[in-house]
């Protein structure tokens, strides 16, 4: 083999240009474009969140408490370390307006800060003015600002008055920026901001309430601040303390923009391989478009290698060629909408060129177009110079040799390993891969059946005398038809839709049908040990109350198990990381199924005992008679797991991780929570009531907490939706590849037909009905393969029932044959207007 005769071959071919090519550079582009984009913006919000950490935390270091405040100890370490310290107490409350049947109440989530909040940025308010100007006491009010929705819901001007719990407030100002919300993390209500001091007559931070409180530290310049956390969790590690610094100032926001991207990237590589088909596909054409090259190239004296080598530099330097415009347009993009995405980000964003992500995407384009061209040049290198000949006409379709089969493995397997390490999320990698590979695998299987159902069909007697569809039919069954690139390309891209259609819709039917039936009208806290029996008395006389839960309420981070740290004992489960719901009672309610192990007597007054939910401690691998120690409001509280019962958290219920026998919490101070079922029409009037009698106490309306997380859904769907439409505008163009690289065959067919007689009208029929079947064809492969994508996400993922929703199945598959028929019509008015002498002489 010479290289340098390769390198003189491939040269002076593409000096004819690259007109065979626009296809494979325009899936090549597109593919790594998608990817580069995604991994662009996905590293422009984590370099905003790096570089505003601590305005987004609200200081250099945060620690927060549970339903209490510091104690001397903690407060004198801060002290000692920070120049600044700034306390933030928050919680949930219902904001209330008006008097007796007038009234109108939302919930809120309250923010009580003190004099020094915030430490770094400022509060945007509307008017302008300062905060501590919109916060003071004027006319014996204090003054709060609140979030625009929720003055809007409750029909507030700047000047009126509101009430949380006891305490009334004059709205001083819309709140339109908080520097620290994306610190904050999730919440169920707009935000209202007051001062802690004014909020010491609400009844609303009475002891065992529940309050989180936050301490927002500046240190001076220099702080190790990895040394400072290192020295708080040694001191307050078992005081229930958490930390978090401005090295990752929101954490929620960072591993949801984290995952989000890394799934992104991922349906960025399924749209990817359906590139590849398209490069594939195009590279084939070009090459059946050299035969006689080859051949003359062999006949000639060049060896196989020399032939094969010259193509792959070819393919390699358009390659380089569709990557680097994919490149190109992937971190332009970014820049070009940057306005238009950060003004849709709860956190800043630094937009710019990086060159992580774009090299992870020219590698990804790179691995692609290599797997998806070894195969089509490998038939430059096997087949004989009068084989190529032969094979013109025959259509036959071989496996290369055994070693290209292994190089395509080794390439395989390394794009799913790099996938599985740029992702951070190796197991979602591993099954979009092989998601991606069992469609892909699925489809070619159902193109093989499509082809030679079709030859069965147009030799069918029931068919005589319907010349159009039998020779649709017999196109899309014969050798070296269309319908394998048609039915991969389009049917992956369908497939994409229709999954995300598929999950997205049974979410909201789950949803739809579990609301109803198994969740709560109201979930109420901070119900008081001394309000809990006028609280009963109101709800359970109501006639429109069908079943009332309570149950004392406690929150305790979980800090030994087994004399060990937990999560050096057990791992980072879900359980372990921040607090958790504590509960007690002498007996089982007529709800708990105990699974393993026994309740304790009603009286019982021994060591501490403990039930563990079920599921969770298999997953933490927990034994009966494992001992734990959680901390409550600062106090160690040691208990020996003595049974297992089931907790199902689905049902928006009461649900506790841990309850304890009585006698382990006494005189800790705590609330009680309730859930109220109820009938819809009752729930206005039993809202108003609670809020006349108890200020003091929450009720979160159940069906407004999930139309919330609802809304947070249908943002993550809408972004996986346009992942998937990027997918199918590459498979539309490998589409119109495949029309346009069947155009000179229809232009011969189209004169054959003439020639004996057909009608321009009767040809047109022809075109469009093959397009139609070969659209209709992939689009129900797709409905099969995204029904089947979506069944196991919804059930093993969301771990809920699976239906099959027909509407977005029907769309799938009205939207192939549209797009089959509109790019077939597209390529067929040049065979129509062509000339059968003059086509028929010229293949002579």
């Amino acid at each position: 083999m010479s290289l340098s005769t390769a390198a003189k071959i491939a040269r002076r071919e593409l000096r004819g240009g690259i007109s065979g090519f626009r296809v494979f550079l325009a899936c090549l582009a597109l593919g790594v474009a998608a990817i580069a984009a995604v991994g662009s913006v996905r590293t422009g919000i984590e370099a905003g969140l790096a570089q505003e950490g601590a305005v987004l935390l609200g200081g250099d270091a945060e620690m927060s408490f549970t339903y209490r405040y510091a104690d001397d100890a903690e407060r004198a370490w801060m002290e000692a370390q920070a120049e600044t310290i700034s306390e933030v107490v928050d919680f949930r409350s219902m904001a209330v307006v008006g008097e007796g049947d007038g009234e109108e109440r939302a919930l809120t989530q309250v923010k009580g800060v003190d004099d020094a909040w915030p430490i770094y940025g400022t509060a945007g308010l509307a008017p302008d003015m300062p905060l501590d100007q919109a916060l003071a006491v004027e006319g014996g009010l204090p003054g709060g600002v609140m979030e625009r929705v929720l003055a809007e819901r409750l029909g507030l001007d700047t000047g009126d008055v509101f009430r949380l719990g006891t305490q009334e407030f004059r709205l001083a100002a819309i709140l339109e920026r908080e520097p620290d919300d994306a610190g904050d993390g999730f919440g169920l209500g707009p935000r209202t901001l007051v001062r802690t001091e004014a909020l010491a007559n609400s009844t609303l931070l009475e002891p065992g309430t529940l309050f989180e409180t936050h301490y927002r530290l500046a240190f001076p310049e220099g702080t190790d601040i990895e040394a400072a956390k290192t020295e708080a969790r040694r001191l307050f590690r078992d005081s229930g303390m958490r930390w978090r610094d401005s090295r990752n100032g929101a954490p929620g926001v960072a591993a949801f923009v984290d995952r989000l991207g890394a799934f992104l990237v991922l349906v960025g590589l399924a749209g990817l391989a359906v590139g590849g088909v398209g490069v594939s596909a195009a590279v084939r054409a070009y090459l059946d478009g050299k035969r006689e090259v080859i051949a003359v190239l062999k006949t000639l004296g060049a060896d196989s290698r020399t032939i094969f080598a010259a193509y792959l530099m070819q393919i390699g330097a358009l390659s380089i060629l569709g990557i680097a415009l994919g490149l190109m347009l992937g971190g332009l993009v970014p820049l070009i909408f940057a306005p238009v995405i950060e003004a849709r980000l709860p956190v800043p964003a630094s937009f710019g060129i990086y060159p992580g992500p774009l090299a992870e995407a020219a590698l990804y384009g790179a691995l692609t177009a290599l797997i998806f061209t070894l195969w089509p040049l490998a038939r430059t290198e096997e087949v004989r110079a009068a084989s190529l000949f032969r094979d013109a006409v025959s259509g036959r379709w071989r496996l290369p040799r055994p070693a290209f089969l292994v190089v395509t493995a080794l390439l395989v397997a390394l794009l799913v390993g790099a996938a599985a390490w740029f992702s951070g999320v190796p197991e979602l990698a591993f099954y979009s891969a092989a998601g991606v590979a069992g469609s892909l695998l699925l489809l070619v299987l159902a193109a093989t059946g499509i082809r030679r159902l079709s030859r069965r069909l147009a030799r069918a007697r029931a068919l005589r005398g319907r010349t159009a569809l039998r020779l649709a039919l017999g196109a899309v069954g014969g050798p070296g038809g269309e319908a394998t690139s048609v039915v991969l390309s389009l049917g992956l891209g369908l497939t994409v839709l229709a999954a995300v259609g598929q999950i997205d819709s049974n979410l909201r039917g789950a949803i739809a049908r579990d609301l109803p039936e198994v969740a709560p009208s109201y979930f109420v806290v901070d119900i008081q040990p001394d309000q809990l029996d006028g609280f009963l008395e109101r709800v359970e006389g109501d006639p429109g109350v069908t079943r009332v839960e309570t149950a004392p309420m406690l929150r305790g981070i979980i800090t030994r198990i087994n004399g060990q740290p937990a999560r050096e004992a057990v791992g980072d489960h879900w359980v372990l990381r921040g607090d958790r719901g504590v509960t007690y009672s002498a007996r089982p309610t007529e709800q708990t199924t105990v699974t393993a192990g026994e309740w304790w007597p009603e009286d019982y007054t021994g060591p501490n005992q403990v039930s563990f939910a079920a599921e969770e401690a298999e997953e933490m691998g927990l034994q009966l008679g494992d001992a734990i120690t959680v901390n409550i409001l600062g106090r160690d509280i040691d208990a020996e797991i003595t049974s297992f019962r089931e907790v199902d958290f689905s049902t928006a219920g009461i649900g506790f991780v841990m309850s304890m026998n009585p006698a382990a919490l006494a005189g800790a101070p705590h609330s009680h929570i309730a859930t109220i079922y109820a009938a819809p029409e009752a729930e206005a009037a039993i809202l108003r009531d609670l809020a006349r009698s108890y200020p003091n106490i929450t009720a979160i309306r159940v069906r407004d907490a999930i139309d919330r997380v609802t809304e947070v859904l249908a943002g993550i769907a809408a972004a996986i939706t346009y992942g998937a439409a990027a997918t199918l505008v590459t498979g539309v163009i490998v589409l119109i590849g495949a029309a346009a690289a069947g155009e000179r065959m229809r232009v011969f067919e189209s004169a054959v037909l003439k020639t004996v007689g057909a009608a321009r009208g009767q040809i047109l029929g022809y075109f469009a009905i093959r397009s139609a079947l070969l659209g209709a064809a992939a689009g129900i492969v797709a409905i099969f393969c995204g029904g089947l994508s979506g069944w196991a996400v919804t059930t093993f993922v969301m771990e809920t029932d699976y239906a099959f929703e027909p509407v977005s199945a029907l769309l799938i598959v009205t939207g192939g044959v549209l797009a089959t028929l509109l790019a077939g019509l597209a390529f067929a008015w040049r065979p129509l207007a062509a000339r059968p002498a003059r086509v028929l002489r010229a293949r002579e």
